[in-house]
């Protein structure tokens, strides 16, 4: 019979956007922190720019396979900036924890799956 390894560890909410912003700053972007949240466990929600405009909102949740996935969340893009507000006002109600963080570069996508997935 195998040892019990203990309780497997895990990066706090707050080291992953730590690293996200890091990362999105090393490469010319910019990485800010909209709400901070639970420094713990708060779920993260990523918005992404482009040169300034709006390109996605994405949530950051288990796949249930021990890993995590960044999914599309909330109102598309093209209901513009007041419904993506609305439902970050929401969403910060009904979750005082959750942290919203903002990337401005190209492939923000990318980078935001990259380092929380």
């Amino acid at each position: 019979m195998a040892p019990d390894a203990g309780p497997t560890a895990r990066l706090t909410s707050a080291m992953l956007v730590g690293a996200l912003r890091r990362r999105v700053a090393a490469a010319g972007g910019f990485a800010t922190v909209i709400v901070k949240g639970d420094e713990i466990s708060g779920v993260i929600l990523i918005q992404t720019l482009e040169k300034g405009e709006l390109s996605g909102l994405f949530e950051r949740v288990s796949n249930f396979a021990g890993g995590h996935a960044l999914l599309r969340c909330g109102p598309d893009v093209g209901e513009g900036v007041q419904a993506i507000d609305a439902y970050l006002a929401r969403r910060r109600r009904s979750d005082p924890d959750l942290w919203v963080v903002e990337l401005d570069i190209p492939q923000a996508e990318r980078f935001a799956v990259e380092t929380l997935c």
